[in-house]
């Protein structure tokens, strides 16, 4: 029986949704029904469509009790709201239903698995606990499973937390048993992942201590996803109060981890790391492993640190592209999902176009772009000093991304792209660029901008607030340029 937690927060996100019109919302990209939008949830393929669930709260632009908010989509781009899954309605997760994941059972039933947050009342001698909780149902009603949580406190070893115990990614083995990831704290303060299994799906068990911080990066790890790609593992995770480090950045990060996955003891040795995105916007990745053996990932196009919502937002929240992932030369590569090149439209070429000081191109310009750009220096002279494109812009705004080729230091910055608030702003990354040469691609919709390195070597990702109307784009050199562009409207 649904209840009324449910029943409430269903009337009400339909009669909400309805007011906001779909030229107020992003073209291509998944943002919240109404009210808060953060972590994907339970990201899968299910019933013939691509299932995205996500943490919600309906009835404000602003965090509170979590929900399950639910969207499908035949094409990862255009998405149908259904209604909400879950809601904080029983006593283990009475304050909130937090990040999980979606798996199908072979029963033909979805299973969903989340974390349940109650806090213990004052007096009573506990804080906050976190357990994990499961839901099944037919991709539109879920009943949350009568002997939850299946994962709680006194199944965790010696040390490791209870308040700070979240976000499991559930999988199905070859051989039909499950595992699951649970990002955790261990004794000493910082991040671990720990790794469960189950024969059925529903009774769990603790298996080992996946992988540790040790205080190297950040404290908390959260949102943890484990999947073998190609020949490699790959850990992704979301580490909270990080210290500034080689690529890393300081507060709540991106991280992922390559290596390998020792089957005898159950751990995971690391060979490699970087951040899943330098950009300022994108957190709490998720994949998912599409019909056709693609390893899809989507992420919250947002960051803690850099949360800004105008008081007057309609919504607040959207998820980033889904990305392609493929591992090339022990580094994880990610594109925009193919689907994109089938909203193209109006294809305008320009061929090594030489300038100096500041341009703009007939043609160039628009919020719903896809534009790929490949930039030189003019054989046989000194490299060009600095390169800047300007997006979303008119007189007084601009989004920039700018290019230092000496340095090899590929900077975007949205300081004038419509924020009220002094939150980050400008995020850098060093990038693969020998004498100058660069590749990029550049993802606009209405309210964001997605770039791609190299043909997806690295990405960077920020949110932009700037009014509509500016849809200008522009380059700037100091010294001179070469560079070929290719622009698509996406429609």
């Amino acid at each position: 029986m649904m209840s009324q937690a449910l029943r409430e927060a269903r009337r009400y996100e339909e009669a909400a949704g309805n007011r906001i019109k779909e030229e107020e919302r992003p073209a291509f990209h998944l943002s919240v029904r109404t009210g808060w939008m953060n972590d994907p949830n339970g990201f899968s393929y299910y019933d013939g469509a691509y299932h995205l669930f996500y943490q919600y709260y309906p009835y404000e632009c602003q965090w509170n009790f979590m929900h399950w908010g639910h969207a499908v989509s035949k094409d990862l781009l255009h998405w149908e709201y259904l209604p909400a899954a879950l809601a904080p309605d029983q006593g283990y997760d009475r304050d909130g239903c937090f990040s999980g994941s979606a798996l199908t059972l072979p029963d033909g039933r979805q299973l969903l698995m989340y974390t349940g947050v109650s806090k213990e009342k004052p007096g009573n001698g506990g804080g906050e606990r976190q357990t994990q909780c499961l839901a099944v149902g037919n991709g539109l009603d879920y009943e949350k499973y009568e002997k939850n949580p299946v994962i709680t406190a006194a199944d965790l070893p010696e040390g490791c937390s209870a308040k700070d115990f979240r976000d499991p990614k559930m999988w199905q083995r070859e051989d039909g048993s499950y595992r699951c990831v649970v990002g955790n704290r261990a004794a000493d303060g910082s991040g671990q992942i720990l790794l469960f299994q189950s024969r059925d799906g529903f009774a769990w068990e603790y298996k080992s201590v996946l992988a540790s911080s040790r205080n190297r990066f950040g404290k908390m790890w959260e949102c943890p996803d484990f999947f073998k790609l190609g020949e490699a593992w790959v850990l992704l995770l979301s580490p909270q109060e990080m210290l500034p480090e080689g690529p890393y950045y300081n507060g709540n990060g991106t991280l992922c981890l390559i290596g390998d996955f020792d089957e005898e003891t159950e751990t995971f040795i690391k060979r490699q790391d970087q951040p899943i995105d330098c950009g300022i916007d994108f957190y709490a990745a998720q994949t998912m492993q599409a019909p056709d053996g693609r390893r899809i990932m989507v992420g919250w196009m947002q960051n803690w640190d850099a949360c800004d919502f105008q008081p007057d937002a309609l919504w607040f929240g959207q998820m980033s592209l889904p990305r392609e992932l493929s591992v090339k030369d022990g580094k994880l590569y990610q594109k925009p999902v193919r689907e994109l090149e089938n909203l193209r439209c109006g294809k305008l070429k320009y061929e090594d176009v030489s300038f100096s000081g500041e341009i703009e191109l007939d043609g160039i310009s628009g919020r719903r772009v896809d534009m790929e750009l490949s930039v030189r220096p003019e054989d046989g002279m000194e490299c060009y000093r600095k390169l800047e494109i300007q997006v979303a812009k008119n007189k007084q705004y601009h989004t920039s991304l700018c290019f230092l080729p000496e340095e090899s230091l590929l900077t975007v910055d949205r300081t004038f792209s419509g924020s009220r608030k002094a939150v980050i702003h400008q995020r850098s990354s060093r990038v693969n660029s020998e004498n100058g040469n660069l590749k990029l691609r550049i993802l606009l919709d209405r309210y964001s901008m997605e770039v791609f390195v190299n043909d997806g070597e690295q990405a960077m990702t920020t949110v932009i607030y700037t009014d509509q109307e500016a849809d200008g784009i522009s380059f700037a050199a100091n010294g001179t340029v070469h560079m070929d562009i290719v622009k698509y409207n996406l429609v």
